[in-house]
């Protein structure tokens, strides 16, 4: 396996993985040991997909301390969910701040743990000033340059250290056209996304890129991803994988539609990865607030939903190669806020007090 990883992710990422899989072999966990409430001893997670893929999780700087347990017995490969965004690193055209995203790598280091890079570009994380010059609107050029040196600046200060980043994030269209009308489009062209990738890949020839997207298993975008993948490789842009942002429900997709999914960026010969895992119990489109507490029945859905998601990844484990989390347990996930503001939702393998949930063992009891 550590050949695999010395190619996948290269060599000090590699090293580290193999620490903590002696660590686990040792131990059985990462961390301390935690209980079933029949008084059984609950699996480590990343013991039990040693041989499949690393599990990993989105963090916050602040989670590190207040999940500490959770993400060290459970995870070997972290993200920073949004400190290493353009708007949180360079808020200001006066401040650049990579101390959250040194807290990730940071931590990361000091616990065997691999890192993800997320993103380098997003629309939604584009600050206001990037694109004005003395109150006007910059001249493209300008803005081209500054963006060469957020990407070159942000993937040379942690070459080695990082073993993947998503270059580009969401940037296709949802349905008519084909790259999604961002401010990054209008601004610099669609030259944009091949230049990030390149930028990214000169400020670190080792690391693993990806396109990151959700609804990267719907078919028409799956094509349209396909389409982008195949007109930067016939340019020379160096990209080596699909990130499959897995915001996904109880009813939807269908594991058909993951599994095609799947099938069709490996035939590519990319690396596939789940890279935001979470699942809702609410459509996107939905604002209600009909779940107000987290039930039995709700859990016995949630978990048998997990289990057959994660029969799938099983299956598909020689051309994936990371399952991320998007957040260590149900009191930190975004879907708390996100559409609808202060409404619960259960979406994580650890409830809000951060104990394992009936998903949990779905999908380690096997």
């Amino acid at each position: 396996m550590i050949d695999a990883r010395v190619f996948r992710y290269g060599v000090k990422a590699a090293a580290r993985a193999a620490a903590t899989l002696a660590m686990i072999a040792v131990t059985g966990c990462l961390g301390g040991p935690a209980e079933r409430q029949s008084g059984a001893v609950a699996p480590s997670l990343a013991g039990v997909y040693a041989d499949f893929f690393p599990i990993g999780t989105a963090v916050q700087p602040r989670t590190l301390s207040s999940h500490n347990e959770l993400i060290t017995r459970h995870f070997t490969s972290l993200t920073a969910e949004n400190h290493m965004k353009l708007h949180t690193i360079r808020p200001t055209s006066s401040r650049v701040d990579y101390s959250g995203a040194d807290s990730v790598v940071d931590f990361a280091e000091a616990h065997g743990m691999m890192v993800r890079g997320h993103a380098l570009i997003w629309h939604e994380a584009a600050p206001n000033w990037f694109f004005h010059d003395s109150g006007s609107r910059a001249d493209p050029e300008i803005i081209r340059r500054r963006l060469q040196n957020h990407i070159t600046e942000t993937v040379a200060r942690y070459r080695g250290r990082v073993y993947a980043w998503d270059v580009v994030n969401e940037g296709i269209s949802d349905s008519a056209g084909f790259l999604r009308d961002t401010i990054w489009l209008e601004t610099l062209g669609p030259q944009y996304i091949a230049d990030a990738f390149r930028w990214a890949h000169a400020a670190d020839p080792d690391a693993r890129l990806f396109y990151n997207d959700y609804s990267a298993i719907e078919p028409g975008k799956r094509e349209r991803i396909v389409r982008l993948v195949n007109e930067l490789r016939a340019d020379g842009v160096p990209i080596h994988g699909v990130g499959i942002q897995g915001h996904w429900t109880l009813t939807w997709p269908p594991v058909s539609m993951i599994r095609d999914a799947i099938e069709r960026y490996a035939d590519l010969g990319l690396d596939v990865e789940i890279t935001e895992l979470d699942i809702s119990f609410y459509s996107w489109d939905d604002r209600t607030t009909r779940y107000p507490t987290l039930t039995d029945t709700m859990e016995q859905r949630q978990a048998a939903r997990y289990e057959e998601i994660f029969r799938l990844f099983r299956e598909y484990s020689d051309v994936i190669t990371n399952v991320t989390f998007w957040g260590v347990a149900d009191d930190v996930s975004w879907l708390n806020y996100i559409p609808v503001q202060g409404r619960p939702n259960y979406p994580l393998l650890f409830d809000r007090a951060h104990r394992e949930k009936q998903a949990f063992f779905a999908i380690t009891d096997f």
